[in-house]
């Protein structure tokens, strides 16, 4: 230091230069010496070293413990051939290479290239793997090529990579050991301990343990199978955001949607947009914007746009409302049963029937569907209206029905100021392969009903009738008999009705309410005002305080034992 202070003294007096231009020039050539320094291959040891330029290309053989140095890398095999030109070396045997305590590399065989700084590992036997270790992940291969310089390992051969509880193999591989960053192609497959995850690419980072899926990729867990083609999932939290329409199936059930999020811990999930849950075994689905599922309660919500299709028979039912929930008892058991909630403006749709009612509850175990708040049912040209109506199904085909309080059944007969009229307190309705062969009216029971001559098919006149119960007979699809106890009524021939007995009391058509296609379920028409049904107080519905009905044979009798005529249509 002292004789470069008197040179650049000299230089100085004999030449009129910048004494910080000089500095600067000598500092950037120390600065390109201690690079030069840096970037040199150094062999540290070797028990034999043997040189001739003629042979191995001019390399140093190098046998025995064999350690070199590089840029802050300790490289070790049993033997070498060091090429101090071109500041590289091959090694072979238990080659290792380490980077402080984070970072190693083991093979069989290495090429290091000090100006590039990239390693070329391989392995010559089957039983035998190139491991990369970097804190708890280790990837293994056949061959492996790893930069220092971009901080990357990669394969072409297939490979695999371990971290913690998880596994993935691929045919195409790379690993960033700064960033955590994995990134696979081809036959990828990751295997957790709660899943199995296919696909040909895939994004991982073994730090945040995120996996980033950028392509059509599936997922198995216990009975589930999941479809993606772009989504995340965090194998430590076990929680995935799904995108792109993916799909989760579990035992015939599947859901679908615009986008998924599903928590494997707590076995929640929701879907957004556009979702699409089919029952196959069951044969409905549901449709909303907005889905929500516990699989370990069994608990579902769906709302926004949510519709039901069930297609267990020949024509599809459609049924609308603002929210819909499920609720299952006695889960994961034999005796496992829902209770379904669908409420505000309920309407529902199929060809042969339509109804509508503020809300909805169906229980599994009972199969029964009770409708509440102004419920009204549509069949062909009958319109059926109560506080409460009750469907019991059986075998997804309906078996019976009860009307509880203010029970109106109107039928168009489709010529002017021509209806059959059915009031009472309650109404009772038998199918049979799901088409009706008895109803019942009993208590404060009101008939207006027009029979008809089978002669020549017009209407002989005027029913009407007050009587404390009645029971209607019917024979593919048709009324053939009507019995009732004592009662009163008038027949009135059609020329002389008195026009304020054509219609009972509360006789009101709904027609303008009534869904007339599946798209229609979304449209609600509420009653006008003044049409609305206000609920009376009900009286004991258990079933000890109500009275058996008469049994019916050839000849029809009344509760107390008086033969009475039955009324042929």
């Amino acid at each position: 230091m002292y004789h470069g202070s008197i040179i650049l003294v000299l230089l100085c007096a004999l030449f009129p230069l910048d004494v910080l231009s000089i500095q600067s020039t000598l500092n950037t050539l120390m600065t390109q010496n201690a690079q030069q320094e840096q970037e040199r291959v150094y062999l540290r040891h070797a028990d034999e070293l043997r040189y001739d330029k003629n042979l191995n290309n001019g390399a140093q053989i190098l046998r025995g413990s064999v350690e070199f140095e590089h840029d802050g890398a300790h490289l070790y095999c049993d033997s070498a051939n060091f090429f101090q030109l071109s500041n590289s070396f091959e090694a072979w045997g238990h080659v290792r290479m380490v980077q402080g305590d984070t970072l190693s590399l083991t093979s069989d065989y290495g090429y290091y290239d000090g100006n590039a700084m990239q390693m070329e590992a391989k392995v010559f036997s089957s039983d035998k793997k190139v491991v990369l270790r970097n804190r708890q992940t280790t990837l293994y291969t056949d061959t492996l090529h790893f930069n220092r310089i971009d901080k990357v390992g990669y394969y072409d051969e297939g490979g695999k990579l371990v971290d913690k509880t998880t596994t993935l193999t691929s045919v195409h591989g790379e690993y960033h050991t700064d960033t955590k960053d994995a990134f696979f192609n081809d036959n990828v497959k990751m295997v957790d301990k709660s899943f199995v995850l296919t696909t040909d690419n895939l994004e991982y980072n073994t730090k945040t343990t995120l996996a980033h899926i950028v392509g059509p990729s599936d997922i198995l867990s216990g009975n589930s199978h999941i479809y993606s083609e772009m989504g995340y999932y965090n194998t430590t939290t076990e929680k995935a955001d799904l995108l792109n329409r993916s799909k989760l199936d579990n035992d015939g059930r599947t859901l679908t949607g615009d986008s998924l999020h599903y928590d494997g811990k707590t076995g929640q999930s929701e879907a957004f947009r556009n979702v699409v849950f089919e029952d196959v075994s069951n044969k409905n689905q549901l449709y909303c914007n907005y889905g929500y599922y516990n699989d370990s309660t069994g608990y579902a919500m769906c709302t926004d746009s949510a519709l039901v299709v069930d297609y267990s028979q020949r024509d599809s039912l459609f049924m609308h409302a603002d929210t819909i929930k499920v609720f299952t008892f006695n889960h994961q058991t034999d005796s496992v049963y829902r209770v379904i909630h669908a409420y505000n403006k309920v309407r529902a749709y199929r060809i042969d029937i339509q109804g509508v009612c503020d809300s909805l509850v169906y229980h599994s175990k009972d199969s029964c569907i009770t409708m509440y708040k102004d419920p009204i049912i549509w069949n062909q040209s009958q319109q059926l209206i109560g506080e409460e109506i009750q469907v019991f199904m059986k075998d997804s085909v309906i078996d019976r029905a009860h009307v509880i309080n203010q029970a109106f059944s109107i039928e168009d007969l489709h010529e002017k100021d021509i209806y059959n009229q059915l009031s009472s307190k309650e109404m009772f309705a038998f199918f049979e392969k799901g088409n009706i062969h008895e109803s019942q009216a009993v208590d404060n029971v009101l008939v207006v009903y027009y029979p008809v001559d089978e002669a020549d098919s017009s209407y002989v006149g005027l029913v009407s009738m007050e009587t404390s119960q009645l029971r209607m007979f019917f024979e593919e699809k048709k009324l053939k008999r009507i019995w009732s106890p004592k009662s009163e009524g008038v027949v009135y021939p059609m020329s002389q009705i008195p026009p304020e007995k054509r219609y009972l009391n509360g006789f009101v058509l709904f027609d303008y309410i009534r869904p007339v296609s599946k798209d229609d379920v979304f449209e609600w028409r509420p009653k006008r005002a003044g049409t609305e049904m206000k609920t009376q107080r009900r009286r004991d519905m258990s079933s000890k305080n109500i009275k058996p009905m008469p049994t019916v044979t050839n000849k029809t009798v009344d509760n107390n034992n008086e033969e009475t005529p039955s009324v042929q249509p």
